[in-house]
């Protein structure tokens, strides 16, 4: 999990941020990115891709990422940007955003997916990165954690819906609450959910 992070620091960089968003595929609410950066040699063999651990363990490792790192930045991209300009570029605006956040100039970034972030500065673009870099894996716990309160706030107000449970993905219960009560602010039109076609479809998906 560090192969990468020793990669950049050999080529003599030290402020290495990881950086990973969190809600690309749900029908409601934000895309939420994070950047950490490690000290060098940082190792925690519990960080891992914050799909692969529990919501307690996201939590507790949440605490001791904020206390272990030099420095974390979130970014947040609404619903309003993702119907505006599709969520592969607000998740790309909001890991953007996630970097220009963090309170030291990074240096060198460590990218979950295919695609670099818009600044000047190097990077390394890795599939799959939140489970092969404990930077990125770190970023993915924190913007993880960070959306899953966004939408328990956001349930408060539309408890319809049941984002506290669902956090804006497409189950089934949340496809029916679309059908009985409509869309809500926060559902992302562009997800094809005008319609009661486009509805109809989520809930085939959500089986």
């Amino acid at each position: 999990m560090v192969r990468f992070e020793k990669l950049a620091c050999q080529e003599g960089y030290k402020l290495i941020a990881g950086v990973d968003e969190a809600g690309r595929g749900p029908l409601a609410g934000p895309v939420v990115a994070a950047a950490v950066i490690f000290p060098v040699d940082y190792q925690n063999s519990k960080i891992n891709d914050s799909k692969r651990l529990s919501a307690v363990m996201r939590e507790s490792l949440y605490d001791v990422i904020r206390n272990d790192a030099i420095a974390v930045g979130v970014g947040i991209a609404d619903t309003d940007v993702i119907d505006k300009i599709n969520i592969l570029q607000a998740s790309l605006q909001a890991m953007r955003e996630a970097v220009l956040d963090l309170a030291k100039p990074v240096e060198f970034l460590l990218v979950d997916g295919l695609y670099r972030v818009a600044l000047p500065v190097p990077q390394k673009p890795i599939v799959k990165g939140d489970s092969l870099s404990v930077s990125i894996a770190a970023a993915s716990i924190i913007a993880k954690v960070s959306r899953d309160r966004i939408m328990d706030d956001y349930h408060r107000q539309f408890p319809q819906y049941d984002f506290k449970k669902n956090k804006g993905y497409g189950t089934k219960k949340h496809c029916e609450a679309i059908r009985e009560f409509g869309m809500c602010k926060i559902h992302r039109r562009s997800f094809h959910l005008k319609n009661q076609d486009g509805i109809q479809k989520a809930l085939d998906l959500a089986e």
